[in-house]
């Protein structure tokens, strides 16, 4: 992609980081809010509400120019599949080149295909192939760019936390407004006009990046040599390091039953359920409920400070079981409403609280790759739950089957608090320093060396 080496760029992010104002993150850092913090938050909030519109703009375009819901679900899942394929790969390269480079170059690629993607619509020569195309290299460049969030965050504030709930709070918002803005633009421009502002959107995001005055890369960071042997070395290592921290993959392996078993399936049969019963009306209802909750779940994570984050983030996530339990009884649309609001809270709730463990619990050196792990285990096995959802709906009944991931819901968060390592995982208000090794971790002073973070 372009990129610097660590040990070049690096070393010029920290100058700039010595020559600005000294608000970036570090020991006299302010806790959350400072200049570099804010443009990072301004160009994910914008990123996110470019990602909420695309299905918007993706399925008005597409039935407009003839094509079915098939072809929507194809064009989604070309991007989808490029970005869950390689994003551990990803989290390789953004950890031996300079991140904020690499997440520039994938926003200023996305910013080229969505405005071709406008053009394409505008001119009225829509081609599904290319399309899924475009889709695919979109989700290339999701995956050069995503893992870099989580090292940048540690870097940008010394309150991990606070700065990990106001980011999911304006995602959230984000969130919200996404699919109304997206709805108003196509019937002001047609879908072309949803993609040219999507385009923006990268423009912005790519700009606040530019913008940023790093500080120095904290301790623990390092310089990857170069080569084809390097980089399996690297990928290696990320894979070894998020071997030995049990509690890190312990969420990993649970998350997966909760994708199969509860998310997968929810999205799909309560959008379902709710059209079909209540009309796409109430169905827009509910899920603005969702986001809401989601705010709120932001909003409480900027609030509390649990000293065992992963425990009270796991006993959060018992709200879920409220969106498709609510469903599958057949409540009206206000009940609906509550437990989609509820369920938003725990899961919003829980975000902050994994992402921070993740941040804190890591030394910056494999961070990226770890988090790229993170991010390709949580995400494997939502396609399967959402592919059986349907099968299963036709032999259980949609409703039965809302109820069955209502109580595994339980049954995941039972399995979370039951991991020692996960249970009793202790906090820390700073990342991990220590260099990477090939040998298992030591637990950080406040942790038990038996008792990985949950």
């Amino acid at each position: 992609m372009g990129g610097t080496p660590d040990n070049v760029a690096e070393s010029r992010e920290a100058e700039e980081g010595r020559a600005g104002s000294g608000e970036a993150g570090g020991p006299g850092a302010p806790p959350v809010w400072s200049r570099d913090f804010a443009l990072f938050f301004v160009g994910r909030a914008v990123a996110r509400l470019g990602d909420t519109m695309l299905p918007v703009a993706l399925a008005a375009g597409l039935l407009q120019h003839g094509y079915g819901a098939g072809a929507v679900g194809l064009a989604m899942a070309a991007t989808a599949g490029a970005f869950a394929g390689l994003v551990v790969f990803g989290g390789v390269v953004a950890d031996r080149f300079s991140t904020r480079k690499l997440m520039i170059w994938a926003d200023l690629v996305r910013l080229g295909t969505q405005a071709f993607t406008a053009a394409l619509f505008f001119a009225d020569r829509v081609v599904l192939w290319e399309i899924c195309a475009i889709g695919v290299v979109n989700g290339v460049a999701s995956a050069v760019f995503q893992p870099g969030v989580a090292g940048m965050v540690p870097r940008l504030s010394s309150d991990i936390q606070g700065a990990n709930g106001a980011i999911r709070i304006a995602e959230s918002a984000a969130q919200l407004a996404g699919p109304a803005v997206a709805g108003v633009l196509v019937g002001l421009a047609s879908a072309g006009g949803v993609f040219a502002a999507h385009a923006a959107t990268y423009a912005i995001s790519a700009l606040c990046l530019l913008l940023l005055r790093l500080p120095p890369p904290a301790a623990g960071s390092r310089s990857p040599g170069r080569g084809a042997s390097a980089f399996k070395a690297d990928l290696v290592e990320g894979w070894r390091e998020f071997r030995a921290r049990t509690w890190l993959w312990g969420v990993i392996a649970v998350w997966c039953l909760y994708m199969i078993a509860v998310f997968g399936p929810t999205v799909p049969l309560v959008a379902t359920e709710v059209v079909q019963e209540h009309g796409p009306r109430a169905y827009g209802l509910v899920n603005s409920a969702l986001g809401a909750g989601t705010v709120v779940g932001g909003l409480l994570a900027l609030r509390l400070r649990p000293r065992r984050m992963l425990r009270a983030g796991a006993i959060a996530l018992f709200g879920f079981a409220g969106f498709p339990a609510t469903v599958g009884l057949g409540l009206d649309v206000p009940a609906m409403a509550a437990g989609a609001a509820v369920a938003g809270a725990g899961m919003s709730f829980w975000g902050v609280m994994w992402a921070t463990s993740v941040q804190t619990q890591v030394q910056p050196g494999v961070l990226n790759r770890i988090h790229a792990y993170d991010v390709a285990g949580s995400l494997a096995m939502l396609p399967v739950g959402q592919a059986l959802a349907g099968p299963a709906a036709v032999a259980l009944g949609a409703d039965r089957v809302l109820l069955v991931s209502g109580a595994m819901s339980f049954v995941v968060v039972i399995a979370l608090l039951s991991v020692p390592a996960i249970r009793g995982l202790v906090r820390v208000d700073t990342p991990v320093t220590r260099a990477p090794s090939s040998a298992p971790p030591a637990a950080p002073p406040s942790v038990p060396p038996s008792v990985p973070p949950a």
